[in-house]
């Protein structure tokens, strides 16, 4: 009975799965934060070009209230981004140990960029009132310039993961020498990062407009709330087709490179040619597949359309049970692909309709199912970039540096990391109420104030100035006989 005792408490401890829990979490989280740290900057400067070149009121209040939010999301995301960086070197010792100095190479270049953005951030929320209005609007280009390039640099370090290079190695598993640029530029970092980059500004786009879908539902119907909805909307809308060609080559590669992964997403047990595209459905222990809506010959297509139906897919069963995703694993990873492919294709469909209303209409849709559709977008694409980063993770198991090194001989030997868990949950719960919180607060006194916050009028005079030149006028009346 001790002995059964002992086991039970030695798997509730372990190291890896908790490691594996903690940097889920904690990435989970992280990413919602990334499309609006990426797209939010470049979507107020739409509005403050839109203000500045056709004299916009509305326009010019929308770029400021949406630089006061970009300046929240922005200081939370590297709250959370920095909390990542330190579980590299806490949940995954032995894999910075042995590979750091090349996995390091593209956060050092993120590092450059983030202090960047931050530094205009800083200028352009400063800048209101402070700047001449051209120059005020051009010191938000580096802001979007450097998001962009620091999410790059991030990916980079992924896409690394799953097509190692750009390193020597010895006898003795040490890394001799590192080229910078193979290690950043490797096979899987060019679809990837535009993967990212992308769905940073699809994501970004549907989760802006879905606010102010909900608010136009709830009578809010002005001019404003329009102009709002129109940027954002059609930033996702022109971004959403272009995300689909993006994936579909990605997944082509994943064919070509990861041959592994790609018979998890596809569930395909054993190699196969005229495989079909099964539609949820699972894997079972003894390589049967139960439920789904199996589509004849489709997987096999896809993977190939030159080759048709009789392209051969390699299966689950080319590799050792201990060189691949679990039957679990394997059914998460399907699971989200069909969740991924289903809601994208959802949202491409919601941009078709709003694009072709545009086209004949000159103007965007107004139907309530419509507006009720995009409310919901915003969710569902979080749901879908959730879904896409579980393929991506999730379908690389067990390993952590593909063919190199495994999740279970990277991780920390520290029992311990249970608390941690629990305490970075608590801490990332606390952090998103409050995040809310203020967001809400302060759209509550944006509308309160009928459009300005705090008296504060964008490219005005501040109060010390308006104060002054009160004192100016005085001062010259006085010595007016």
């Amino acid at each position: 009975m001790t002995g059964v005792t002992s086991l039970v408490i030695a798997e509730a401890v372990n190291p890896v799965p908790w490691a594996r829990a903690q940097m889920a979490f904690t990435l989970a989280f992280h990413i919602i934060l990334v499309p609006l740290g990426v797209s939010w900057a470049f979507m107020t400067l739409i509005a403050n070009y839109r203000a500045l070149r056709r004299d916009d009121h509305d326009a010019l209040l929308l770029a400021q209230q949406w630089s006061k939010y970009m300046a929240v999301t922005f200081a939370v995301g590297a709250v959370t981004g920095t909390v990542l960086s330190f579980e590299f070197g806490l949940l995954w010792p032995r894999f910075m140990g042995v590979y750091g100095e090349a996995f390091g190479i593209p956060f050092a270049f993120e590092g450059l960029f983030f202090f960047t953005e931050a530094i205009f951030v800083a200028i352009y929320i400063f800048g209101w009132r402070r700047l001449k209005p051209w120059t005020h609007f051009w010191t938000g280009v580096p802001i979007v310039i450097a998001g962009i390039f620091g999410s790059i640099s991030v990916v980079a370090a992924n896409a690394w993961m799953n097509a190692p290079g750009g390193f020597t190695m010895n006898a003795d598993g040490e890394i001799t020498k590192v080229e910078p640029l193979e290690v950043i530029f490797n096979d899987s970092m060019p679809l990837q990062a535009a993967h990212m980059v992308i769905a940073a500004y699809l994501v970004g786009g549907f989760l802006v407009a879905s606010v102010y879908a909900t608010a136009m539902l709830r009578g809010r119907d002005d001019r404003y709330h329009r102009i709002a909805f129109t940027i954002a909307f059609t930033v996702a809308a022109v971004m959403t087709p272009i995300q689909m060609g993006v994936g579909d080559a990605l997944a082509r590669w994943v064919y070509n490179n990861q041959p592994v992964k790609f018979a998890a997403i596809e569930l395909v047990p054993t190699t196969a040619s005229d495989v079909p595209e099964t539609l949820l459905g699972k894997l079972n222990a003894d390589g049967t597949i139960s439920g789904g809506i199996p589509i004849p010959g489709l997987a096999s297509w896809l993977s190939d359309p030159g080759s048709g139906r009789s392209t051969v897919i390699q299966g689950l069963d080319t590799v050792p049970v201990d060189e691949r995703p679990t039957i679990r694993e394997t059914n998460t990873v399907h699971l989200a692909w069909d969740v991924m492919v289903g809601l994208g294709t959802a949202l491409f469909l919601l941009s078709v309709w709003y694009g072709l209303t545009w086209l004949f209409r000159r103007r965007m849709p107004k139907s309530k199912w419509f507006l009720r559709a995009a409310a919901c977008a915003g969710v569902l694409a979080v749901i879908t970039m959730e879904a896409g980063w579980i393929v991506t993770e999730v379908g690389r198991q067990p390993w952590i540096v593909y063919n190199r090194m495994k999740v279970e001989e990277a991780a920390t030997a520290n029992t311990g990391v249970w608390i941690t868990f629990i305490a970075v949950f608590l801490l990332y719960a606390a952090l998103g109420v409050t995040t809310i919180l203020v967001l809400r607060g302060m759209s509550r006194r944006f509308r309160r104030a009928g459009g300005f916050v705090e008296g504060d009028t964008p490219y005005g005079p501040t109060q010390e100035d308006a104060t002054e030149l009160e004192t100016a006028d005085e001062r010259v009346e006085e010595r007016t006989p």
